[in-house]
């Protein structure tokens, strides 16, 4: 078996889309041993890189990107094989950025994310009503949307026994105590979703979390994906409180998630958290870490209805 292999990097902007041609990159590899094996500028935006392979731990290498002007980022472990190229698509957003909603006005989430305006205006009296109180908060309050569309996009790629998670959710939570925040969101959802997931649990999709009482007041129950080795969706049941909806029994729901399933495996990427937001939960450090992981787990495009450009 040969003793090298080889690693493909892929470096996108916060559009979802390849940097330009020719774009100046710093890249950082490091193998499992903690050796560093590159660290120089490359000409992107895909680049391939011949590593050892040592058939051992050494081979879980880590790969950071930089650009000039923007935020670096990373992802570990990126195990190589002699067999096959291992591929690593990383996102690297501007120092500088803001949030571009123009894909996210109600009439084009109506046809593109319809479920979404559906839980959205549920709880409005009447469609004027919905649309109003959406293009008010989309207007001045975007991070709370933004962390909304993170975690409904993310919860429509969670495939349970029967059908996507967002499929069971009825009327999110707009004002008040449980009202969206930056970080998660409450709402109403068909109480089958819990059975669902207990069973999604019982074949090894959700690790159940302890401590709920102290980490979410008022659950019965708390269960965190375990698919992916960032940003995983943690679903909170407050089996106490329920609600009537089209005639459907419904229990609340709180949706968040974390940056890493485990903070210590992962401390030489922290920077991407620390340098957006200061190591406060920020919906754009979700956007890049759940888009890097999804895309090196091969599962659907995340692709909420907003962007990143520049500010």
């Amino acid at each position: 078996m040969s003793d090298r292999a080889h690693i493909e990097l892929s470096v996108f902007n916060g559009k979802r889309l390849p940097f330009a041609d020719g774009a100046q990159l710093l890249v950082t590899i490091r193998d499992g041993n903690q050796t560093l094996i590159d660290r120089d500028f490359h000409r992107g935006p895909r680049l391939v890189f011949e590593v050892p392979f040592f058939n051992n731990f050494g081979d879980l290498y880590s790969v950071i990107a930089f650009a000039d002007k923007h935020v670096q980022a990373g992802f570990h472990p990126v195990k190589v094989s002699p067999l096959a190229m291992q591929s690593i698509d990383l996102m690297l957003l501007p120092k500088k950025n803001k949030y571009d909603f123009s894909a996210a006005s109600w009439s084009k989430l109506k046809n593109t994310h319809k479920k979404l305006t559906e839980i959205l205006g549920n709880s409005a009296t009447n469609a004027s009503e919905a649309v109003a109180r959406y293009e008010e908060r989309l207007d001045t309050d975007e991070i709370p949307l933004a962390a909304f569309f993170n975690l409904a996009t993310a919860t429509r790629d969670i495939i349970l026994p029967r059908g996507s998670a967002l499929d069971y959710f009825k009327e999110v939570i707009w004002d008040g105590k449980f009202g969206m925040k930056k970080d998660r969101f409450f709402a109403y959802a068909d109480r089958l979703l819990v059975d669902q997931v207990v069973q999604a649990a019982s074949q090894g999709a959700f690790d159940q979390q302890a401590g709920v009482d102290v980490f979410h007041p008022g659950a019965t129950r708390s269960f965190k994906q375990k698919q992916l080795g960032e940003a995983n969706v943690q679903l909170s049941f407050h089996e106490n409180d329920k609600k009537m909806i089209d005639g459907i029994d419904c229990v609340k729901v709180e949706m968040d998630m974390d940056y890493f399933k485990d903070p210590l495996a992962h401390t030489i990427l922290e920077v991407i958290p620390n340098s957006l937001s200061g190591g406060k939960t920020d919906p754009r450090t979700v956007y890049v870490l759940r888009w890097i992981a999804g895309r090196r787990a091969r599962i659907p495009e995340f692709d909420p209805p907003y962007t990143i450009v520049p500010a």
